[in-house]
């Protein structure tokens, strides 16, 4: 399994979701390594189809992504069972995990 940590250097969310990717790797016992993206211009975010930062890509593919949503060096949100937060929770992230 391949998986990617999309960021821009100004997002203040994508060393909570780094730590909670690393988080559910251990909890799905993956020794997948984690593979950091740094997006730094508009050019690079259209190559990539960045819908903001943080994002997570498994095999290349982004599960939380929505069509909808604006390609672009932006902050992104994740819906949540408690909130609206900056990252996935672990809980989101085993199950995309589990799936790939």
């Amino acid at each position: 399994m391949r998986i990617q940590l999309l960021y821009f250097e100004g997002c203040p969310n994508w060393q909570l979701a780094d730590a909670r990717l690393r988080e559910a790797l251990d909890t799905v016992a993956s020794a997948a390594k984690v593979e950091r993206v740094l997006i730094s211009t508009p050019e690079e975010a259209q190559a990539w189809a960045f819908r903001g930062s943080p994002s997570v890509l498994i095999d290349g593919r982004d599960p939380f992504a929505d069509e909808r949503d604006p390609i672009g060096l932006s902050c992104r949100l994740y819906r949540t069972a408690v909130a609206v937060e900056g990252s996935p929770t672990v809980e989101q992230l085993v199950k995309v995990l589990s799936r790939g």
